[in-house]
């Protein structure tokens, strides 16, 4: 039967301009011939770099692996510093799109309202705000974990007569703060990158704290000609590396165990980590500071020692960086900074903490918290988070095979298998997202392995005369099991973090990501389209 004409029939439809969104649209299209189509409810490629124009928006793992592994991509292409800036990726994807000519298979400004299968023709119809229906066999959502922004209910957020932006729908055009009063809502990476940057201009910063932010230095470095040529000459032994360690990153992944130290050793390794930046505290100095409370207390009070030291003030410095743990460290993703900490020793930078005087109104004039004080503003950053994974996909009015929506599936708790597919959802997958290694990971790095999983997938379909592909109920449970066991073997679960859905009100409290790293992850994967391919997925020809 002949489609009406505005329906746009294709083998598949990909959800999102970004990392995921282009590389999985590279392997189907040029890999399996497939007619593919992006779209996008921004109006260019980028994803997260797309959206996220705030100012000192900047990438947190280093140049020159935080990007596409395609020769073709990266031979022809150097950046000037080891952790670029928002701009500057860009400028990259105008690049990837020269290489791989992604722009003329997306559809900009356009965004998803429903997606629902019909088990009749095995297809997948989507619609979107622009009155377009399309029909694909595949449906990928990559979307990322951070597509949906969360904004407090705060009384009279709509009254405000000032400038008011959050982070991820921060104007086009640049913010002048100078010789204005601003108000920053929110520690987490987001809020000390706006932080940096605006108590550099302002006459007068407010920083609205909840948590602080246990942030490490950046350790960033501006390239030369020379530093370029050495960088572009080690690539491609960088991306080999990273294919076989824990996070997807070029480093060396920690040898030891705490107890397995002696204490002079540990404080070296404490201190080298600081000192050469980056994440090298969190994620290089033990391979149990995640498992071990004396690994973490050991790693937490050097952090502290090495932090209240720039913080002039006793007072802010006690909310900054405290002698007791907030948290266990690295429980909640630590920042990268250039200097913030040095920002709050200006008279004029003022530190107010949330957890004593919450903010329970926002005026024409500004802010009023508990204490029943007005702090006047001009304008305000609100650096709140996102809904993290699950709030993307819940946002897209995506329903199973019975007309359920997700977010009504998920009301209770997460159920997927490999993070990539859901029960009810044939032929559906969905890329850096929920129940995987996501944000414990290289993003491009990881996402490079799950669009060759995809890929892998539907080739042997379409070998094989697989018409859907739906994993077992069976299946999606023990990977939930899973995924919630191991995460209790580590201190992750006791910081109240947007890895937990914590950061949500009403959002069920679980861990929702795969601890254990990419090669344990590759290798569950690799059995379930091999030898365990039959019991974990229910096939229709």
């Amino acid at each position: 039967m002949s489609s009406p004409p505005d329906v746009l029939e294709l083998d598949a439809v990909i959800i999102g301009a970004g990392f995921s969104g282009i590389y999985t649209l590279h392997r189907l299209r040029n890999e399996l011939g497939l007619k593919v189509k992006i779209i996008d409810a921004g109006s260019d490629l980028g994803g997260t770099w797309h959206w996220n124009t705030y100012p000192g928006a900047r990438v947190d793992c280093p140049a020159p692996t935080y990007a596409f592994g395609i020769p073709e991509i990266w031979k022809t292409w150097t950046w000037s510093q080891r952790y670029p800036a928002q701009k500057e990726f860009e400028d990259y994807f105008d690049h990837v799109d020269k290489v791989l000519s992604v722009r003329k298979d997306c559809i900009f400004n356009s965004r998803v309202t429903s997606a629902l299968f019909d088990p009749a023709t095995a297809k997948w119809t989507i619609q979107t705000n622009d009155g377009r229906t399309v029909r694909a066999q595949y449906f990928v959502p990559a979307v990322g974990f951070a597509a949906k922004q969360y904004i407090p209910s705060w009384k009279g957020i709509d009254s405000f007569e000032g400038t008011i932006h959050h982070s991820s729908l921060w104007p086009r055009e640049p913010v002048d703060v100078r010789g204005k009063r601003v108000a920053i809502i929110g520690t987490g990476s987001t809020g000390v990158q706006i932080i940096q940057e605006w108590a550099k201009e302002a006459a007068e910063t407010f920083v609205f704290q909840r948590t602080p932010n246990l942030c490490l230095p950046m350790d960033q470095e501006t390239f030369d000609s020379a530093a370029r040529d050495e960088m572009r000459a080690q690539t491609e032994a960088e991306f080999a590396r990273c294919q076989h360690s824990v996070q997807g990153l070029s480093r060396t992944d920690p040898p030891k165990a705490f107890a397995e130290m002696s204490k002079e050793e540990c404080d070296q390794v404490l201190n080298d980590c600081y000192d050469k930046g980056g994440f090298r505290l969190w994620g290089a100095a033990y391979k149990d500071l995640l498992v071990s409370p004396e690994a973490n207390r050991a790693t937490y009070d050097l952090w502290a020692k090495k932090t209240r030291a720039r913080i002039q003030d006793p007072a802010k410095r006690d909310l900054l960086a405290p002698l007791e743990p907030p948290h266990p460290f690295g429980t909640k993703r630590p920042s990268l900074e250039q200097g913030y900490f040095e920002q709050f020793n200006k008279p004029n930078v003022h530190l107010l903490d949330t957890n004593t005087n919450p903010i329970i109104e926002l005026t024409p004039r500004g802010i009023v918290t508990a204490d029943k004080k007005t702090h006047e503003v001009d304008v305000i950053a609100i650096a709140t988070g996102f809904d993290a994974s699950t709030g993307s996909l819940s946002n897209m009015g995506i329903c199973d095979i019975e007309g359920v929506s997700l977010g009504e599936r998920w009301r209770d708790g997460v159920s997927t298998f490999l993070g990539l597919t859901v029960p009810g959802c044939p032929n559906m997958f969905m890329p850096y997202s929920v129940q995987a290694p996501t944000p414990f990971t290289n993003g491009p790095v990881f996402i490079e392995y799950q669009a060759d999983f995809i890929r892998d997938i539907i080739k042997k379909m379409k070998d094989e005369g697989i018409k859907t592909l739906d994993p077992q109920p069976a299946a999606a449970q023990a990977w939930r099991e899973q995924v919630i066991a191991i995460s209790h073997m580590t201190l992750l679960t006791q910081a109240k973090s947007w890895y937990m859905g914590a950061n949500i009100p009403g959002k069920p409290v679980e861990f929702l990501y795969l601890l254990g790293g990419m090669p344990m992850y590759r290798a569950v994967c690799e059995d379930s389209i091999g030898p365990k391919f039959q019991e974990l997925f229910v096939c229709q020809n």
